[in-house]
């Protein structure tokens, strides 16, 4: 039974693999292309410090005596 399959399922079958690898192609362009343009180029790498807003050793203490 799978082996009579009319040509027009096999075209439609077809069409469906061809949407689906179309889809991925540009689920991959997006993922890896660059998101915004630089005009001097990349950025260099630094140290991402991450504090909460309460946390004391962050940045200067103001103590007030009185």
């Amino acid at each position: 039974m799978a082996g009579e399959a009319s040509s027009g399922a096999v075209r439609e079958l077809i069409l469906v693999v061809a949407l689906a690898l179309a889809g991925l192609v540009l689920a991959v362009v997006a993922a890896f292309a660059p998101w915004h343009a630089m005009p001097a180029g990349n950025a260099p790498a630094g140290l991402v410090e991450l504090h909460s807003p309460g946390d004391p050793s962050f940045g200067s203490t103001v103590v007030s005596v009185g």
